[in-house]
């Protein structure tokens, strides 16, 4: 069976999450074998005896070849601590989590992401402060990420869209119940400029307990947080606290202090995060003042190690596309494929008759795993 069923199946049983998912991988060696482990096996490794009555029930009960299927049928992606895909950023946070399920796409570039939160019932201020912000962040190369909440939520994710920019939305419910519903076209559009991403399995209903969670994947996804507006209260400050514990810049906007939707952005600012006025002093701040750059040098380096195995293969003579399959020993399948992308983005050149060069601009490479 696919090990991507057993990562599906442990992200349904109850009371088992990164850190003792983590400790079963450590102790079994796999997902499979720490799925089929015995109950007295797991009590012995120190699983407590409730997540072992749950894990025992669940592989009594799920059909994980059929959940499988039901996720690939409903066009999302999974990714786990495996996969190389899996963003960087979020796996270095404490208790990243196993699975993401997404969709859309999340690509290279989108490292260079910053968080817009705040409150649901924004102010014309807040609204219009976050739509110059993240409308400008995303005309820099900079991509949105926030939580499809309404107000702030969503002024951000709308304004990196119409700005022709990427953003990210990150869910209190499985990918494919969008809420709040009035947010579907707009999770829809999300989809084709970036990625809807969330924790929890398809059919997760959006539960209030979720969203504070999840908010450490925003922080986790982005290089700093930006909060517009936040009430005493907000969940808006727990991101910020996410990211604070994540080593990641807090900024907030200021705002009038006889506003009660001010008050956790003031005290923000009162308590050290740093006071924005315009997207400038964000791209300032976190060094992507030339973001474009950034993003053309990446695209000069293999991202993969396919890429960077037959990166090693194409030399400055034409070599023909059986030939660098045969000295990478890649099926001809995925070296056509592999070498289409990296014509793409600048690695390589065809030349006729299915013959390759490496082109001159592309840089050798190092360290690619």
């Amino acid at each position: 069976m696919d090990p991507l069923a057993y990562w599906i199946g442990f992200n349904k049983v109850r009371g088992i999450g990164p850190a003792r998912l983590r400790a079963l991988l450590d102790y079994f060696g796999s997902i499979e074998q720490a799925w089929r482990a015995p109950a007295d096996a797991l009590v012995e490794i120190g699983l407590d005896r409730r997540s072992t009555a749950n894990l025992v029930q669940a592989r009594g009960e799920l059909d994980l070849a059929a959940e499988l299927d039901k996720v690939r049928k409903a066009g999302v992606e999974v990714l786990t601590w495996e996969d190389a895909r899996y963003p960087e950023r979020l796996r270095m946070i404490n208790d990243p989590p196993p699975v993401l399920y997404l969709k859309g796409e999340l690509r290279p570039t989108d490292d260079w992401a910053v968080a817009l939160v705040g409150t649901r019932k924004a102010t014309s201020y807040g609204r219009e402060a976050t739509r110059a912000l993240a409308g400008d962040l995303a005309r820099a190369g900079v991509t949105i990420v926030s939580g499809l909440a309404k107000g702030i939520d969503t002024q951000a994710h709308r304004a990196a869209i119409e700005a022709g920019g990427r953003t990210l939305a990150v869910l209190g419910s499985g990918v494919d119940i969008i809420y709040p519903y009035e947010n579907l076209k707009l999770a829809q559009d999300i989809v084709t400029r970036g990625a809807l991403i969330s924790e929890y399995a398809l059919g997760a209903p959006p539960e209030a307990s979720n969203f504070p969670p999840r908010n450490r994947i925003i922080s986790g996804l982005s290089r700093g947080v930006i909060v517009v507006e936040a009430g005493e209260q907000s969940g808006a400050l727990i991101t910020a606290e996410f990211a604070a514990d994540q080593g990641r810049d807090v900024f907030a906007v200021p705002g009038s202090i006889f506003q009660r939707g001010s008050l956790g952005t003031n005290r923000l600012i009162r308590d050290g995060a740093a006071p924005v006025l315009s997207a400038n002093d964000v791209l300032e701040a976190l060094n992507l003042t030339s973001v474009a750059q950034h993003v053309e040098a990446q695209m000069l380096l293999p991202t993969d190690a396919t890429e960077a195995l037959l990166f090693e293969h194409v030399g400055e003579e034409a070599t023909h596309v059986d030939e660098i399959g045969r000295a990478a020993g890649l099926p001809i399948a995925t070296v056509s494929s592999t070498l289409a992308v990296m014509e793409l983005k600048g690695l390589v050149r065809a030349v006729g008759g299915m013959n390759y060069v490496r082109a001159r601009e592309a840089r050798p490479v190092y360290n690619v795993t």
